[in-house]
């Protein structure tokens, strides 16, 4: 069964959010240490400061509602979704599945534009934000892939598409290993490289990007490995204060975007929203610990667009050992979150990918 759904939040959870902004207890910081240590103090005070008294939750809850959503029920958990249709009706299906610490959020500044050609069907991912938390293990990306599979079955699609950056990429690889009979193609905007042999024919830059992957590889980021491995124990601090909640998503969207990108403080606040509302920090932060890291092979069609300013970037001649790549693109602008941050080059791509499929061209 499929339900309508409206994303409201109770006034007594806004009046417990703003007694506990009043109540924070904050930590000290070493002078002059700027980003050196974390998030530094004043950036944190002052999202905190417009978070109780200038941002208006209601005014962005109704931005998401302004598209239909719905949930339902597969595999034992619930599934929080957007499906907005184009206005033909032969259009292909769109999965566009986003990543951590995102939310469906990622791609709202889109969905007017490729609505036009798609039919969207936009998942939280299980364990993150109005999906509600996953009850039990075993939640991977490869579980919520075939969930993702059985949803568009669920909704009618045969043949679709899918979309994803971080998660979002794992979890439409996965898809298209599990169901390629039924997607037609995949279109990442991350993709990780790494060595897989003797890399002496890579030319210099893509040496230079392989060198920079295998760096991250060989030294995990701390939120990676405490949401790795101990997912539970930072779940206590993250579900309790907002403050915390608040630095552990924010660091991340300092960090990975462009520096020219401006994806503004409102935006970001209600990414954080949605994981404290839902008190999902820590079964989102359970998916790292259940899927790992490994790379789902496919031979779907796959287009990359590349960003230059994201965590890492892929290198074609690794990427085709594992993948059907049909389309490459590189920009010269955008990061992590490219949907947000660059939603033109975004949607273009997107856009490019699915129409050479279907014209053939691929």
């Amino acid at each position: 069964m499929i339900t309508p759904f409206r994303l409201h939040v109770p006034q007594a959870d806004l009046d417990d959010l703003a007694a506990r902004l009043d109540r924070t207890r904050w930590p000290d910081e070493v002078e002059g240490a700027g980003w050196d240590y974390g998030i530094p103090l004043a950036r944190v005070r002052a999202l905190a400061d417009r978070w109780r008294h200038g941002y208006d939750w209601r005014a962005h809850e109704a931005e998401l509602n302004r598209h239909p959503q719905f949930t339902t029920e597969i595999d034992g958990q619930r599934l929080h979704f957007l499906h907005v249709r184009a206005a033909a009706p032969d259009a292909l299906p769109l999965l566009l599945v986003h990543g951590w610490p995102g939310s469906v959020l990622e791609f709202l500044d889109v969905i007017d534009d490729l609505s036009r050609d798609f039919h969207l069907v936009i998942p939280s991912i299980p364990g993150f934000g109005p999906a509600g938390p996953t009850r039990e293990r075993g939640w991977s990306a490869d579980r919520v892939a075939r969930a993702f599979a059985a949803l568009m079955e669920r909704l009618g699609y045969d043949r679709y598409g899918a979309q994803g950056g971080d998660w979002g990429a794992g979890i439409a690889r996965a898809l298209a290993a599990a169901a390629p009979e039924h997607v037609v193609g995949v279109h990442l905007n991350y993709l990780p490289t790494p060595s897989a042999g003797d890399e002496s024919a890579l030319g210099a830059e893509d040496r230079e990007r392989l060198a920079a992957t295998m760096a991250m590889a060989a030294n995990r980021p701390g939120y990676q490995v405490l949401q790795g491995t101990r997912p539970q124990t930072v779940a206590y601090a993250l579900t309790d204060s907002p403050v915390g909640q608040l630095a552990w998503i924010a660091e991340k969207f300092h960090e990975w975007p462009d520096p020219a990108s401006d994806i503004g403080d409102d935006r970001i606040l209600t990414d954080v929203a949605l994981y404290w509302f839902t008190a999902t920090a820590g079964s989102a932060a359970r998916l790292t610990k259940e899927s790992g890291f490994g790379a789902a092979p496919t031979r779907v069609p796959v287009g990359v667009a590349v960003f230059k300013h994201d965590i890492v970037l892929s290198v074609r001649p690794i990427a085709e050992r594992a993948h059907n790549i049909v389309h490459w693109s590189e920009f010269e602008r955008g990061g992590h979150f490219a949907a947000m941050e660059v939603p033109d080059l975004f949607a273009g791509d997107v856009r490019a990918f699915f129409t050479k499929l279907l014209d053939g061209a691929a």
